[in-house]
């Protein structure tokens, strides 16, 4: 009986050393694979880029900057798309660039390696040859709080373009987007979870997380956070015709059978005022 008890203690010891020895979910995931799962559709971003361009302009679009790029999967997905098309990437964040020259760019084919650059420079100075189109999406522009920086910005971007560039860019809005939530959303293996922490009313200014939870109980908390102001479509319309633009659309997404978002945008003139959207923006120089 003594022998068995011993036995016993030690497997069960055995046992609670294997589970503390285990890795949490949250010590090992990769966040930016997780944030690209979450929120990023690239196949979609070129198919409505590359198609509204051909419409407003009449041709193709072949040259590429994607501002605020992060992990430049877009600029990956433009290059793939055509032997002829070109990308630049530019966001300040060095850590971000290097994990997509490894997991990204290093994924590509050696001709379209050779069509991708990324720079670690300020969207607002960075000097590029004069591009078809500049994409500034996952609303990363309301960083610039202040109208004035607002407008520079934007006049930069259109100073970057040929002369029938265009710029396109989403925004999100509705009710909803000035409440202080969460909103969770599964995946395989994950939660994605999009916390507005704060809102002022006065200046606009908002703060938001993105936090993952994992289905063995482990969190990766403000794994991502935004400082930045939530614009309204008006104001944003009059800061791009001030920034110099000649023509700005508001694209509006419709719904299906189930009353959900179908992930169509169409040029809409008059929106709806649902809880909570996401639109996209073309300016045109």
């Amino acid at each position: 009986m003594g022998i068995k008890k011993t036995r016993h203690k030690s497997s069960a010891k055995s046992a609670r050393a294997k589970k503390q020895k285990k890795a949490r979910k949250a010590d090992t995931a990769d966040k930016y694979e997780l944030y690209e799962k979450s929120v990023q559709s690239t196949e979609f971003e070129y198919e409505f880029i590359d198609n509204n361009f051909k419409r407003i302009r009449g041709r193709e679009a072949h040259l590429l900057r994607e501002d605020f790029c992060g992990t430049a999967q877009m600029c990956c997905e433009w290059v793939r798309g055509r032997d002829d098309n070109c990308a630049v990437g530019v966001d300040l964040d060095l850590e971000v660039l290097n994990w997509s020259r490894e997991h990204h760019i290093a994924a590509l084919k050696p001709g379209q390696k050779d069509r991708v650059r990324l720079l670690q420079e300020d969207v607002r100075t960075v000097k590029t040859d004069p591009v078809d189109i500049v994409l500034a999406m996952n609303f990363s522009w309301q960083i610039f709080e202040q109208r004035d920086a607002l407008r520079d910005y934007f006049s930069s971007v259109r100073d970057s373009l040929v002369e029938d560039g265009i710029l396109f860019l989403d925004a999100f809005g509705g009710y909803e987007a000035y409440r202080e939530l969460e909103e969770k959303t599964k995946h395989k293996g994950f939660t994605y979870v999009w916390d507005q922490d704060s809102y002022d009313p006065i200046t606009g200014h908002m703060v938001c997380h993105i936090h993952f939870h994992f289905n063995d109980g482990s969190k990766i908390k403000k794994a991502f956070t935004y400082e930045w102001r939530l614009w309204g479509l008006p104001e944003l319309k009059e800061v791009l015709l001030d920034a110099g633009f000649s023509n700005v659309t508001i694209y509006w997404q419709g719904w299906d059978e189930d009353d959900e978002p179908n992930g169509i945008f169409e040029p809409a003139s008059k929106g709806e005022a649902d809880p909570g959207w996401v639109c996209m923006i073309s300016a045109e120089k």
